[in-house]
């Protein structure tokens, strides 16, 4: 079930902040954005108005396709009183002749917030360097942190907690195994990363959550073992084999993670009370059994309801007067 939250969020204030990896936020500030996104979704749910962005606007810039990102940011800002433009790559200058410095200035002057998901990590950086309004990550090829907010607020509902317990992430080590790594480590969790030889996580983002595990008292293992990196975990993740911009080698990862799979009989290392997480689109028979991810441990659907209230508390936070 999962755990209500009771009293007012004492508020932190992050306008005008820029959000691209959970390194550039204490844990406070991330726990703040968390406890404030459970208010938010009990506010919708108890239909209590909440529209602390009325009269703004954010751009959404979109390189990559999406669901889950489109649609709750979308649908975030309409409820939060505010007005969402979707800008496709076809529909503006950027990396067609224009800058990214000028589009940033130029879409500063109109907009109170950028969103952008996008191929190369350093189009963000590069973005949000120049951009007069916060600028949010909603995917690079490096890091998804709007997803692994959503994941923890989840965790968070249904476990009571975050420190002390251990992530387990199965599959390849891409910018989902860095936002989770980097955002495990600095929330106090413990994580696990298991990847085939040649698919491992950039070394210096593990190097970067290991020294933020050593502070914050947590563990970040990284392993080819799936049964290592499942052991006693408290919470248990996965993504698809091929991502975004890798289907050509759809074939060769098929054979190169056939032993990386998440069922039953992996699933018997983890605790009894496991939660399964797995950001979706998911791929059933492929990184995970329909076993796994349409049995009673799975919470992939409150996850991706999430998505909608995370959002929301990070526009609110960091866009509102």
């Amino acid at each position: 079930m999962a755990v209500q939250q009771t009293e007012k969020v004492q508020k932190i204030d992050l306008r005008g902040r820029d959000f691209i990896e959970f390194t550039d936020y204490t844990a406070e500030e991330i726990r703040y954005l968390l406890d404030l996104a459970i208010e938010i979704k009990g506010k919708q749910k108890s239909g209590v108005p909440f529209q602390p962005l009325k009269g703004k606007t954010i751009g959404l810039i979109f390189e990559k396709s999406s669901t889950r990102t489109r649609v709750s940011f979308e649908v975030g800002m309409f409820q939060l009183g505010g007005h969402a433009l979707f800008l496709s790559k076809n529909d503006i200058q950027l990396g067609r002749g224009e800058t990214t410095h000028d589009t940033a200035k130029v879409l500063s002057r109109y907009l109170d917030g950028i969103m952008i998901r996008t191929f190369g990590h350093h189009n963000v950086i590069e973005l949000a360097e120049h951009a007069d309004v916060p600028v949010i990550n909603g995917l690079s090829d490096a890091a998804h942190p709007c997803q692994v907010l959503a994941d923890f607020q989840t965790v968070l509902e249904h476990k009571g907690k975050l420190e002390g317990l251990k992530m387990a992430y199965v599959g390849d080590g891409n910018n989902m195994a860095h936002s989770l790594m980097l955002g495990a480590a600095k929330m106090g969790m413990h994580v696990a990363v298991a990847t085939p030889k040649g698919y491992e996580p950039d070394s210096a983002v593990v190097e970067q959550a290991r020294a933020i595990a050593q502070e914050s008292g947590s563990e970040v293992l990284v392993t080819y073992s799936a049964q290592d990196a499942v052991k006693d975990a408290d919470i248990v993740y996965t993504d698809v084999w091929a991502s975004m911009g890798f289907e050509e080698e759809q074939k060769i990862r098929e054979q190169a993670f056939a032993a990386y799979q998440v069922d039953e009989e992996l699933m018997k290392g983890a605790k009894p009370d496991y939660m399964f997480l797995h950001c979706l689109p998911a791929h059933r028979g492929e990184e995970v059994s329909a076993g796994v991810i349409d049995g009673p441990n799975s919470l992939i659907f409150d996850q991706a309801e999430n998505r909608l209230h995370a959002q929301k508390a990070l526009m609110a936070a960091l866009m509102s007067e």
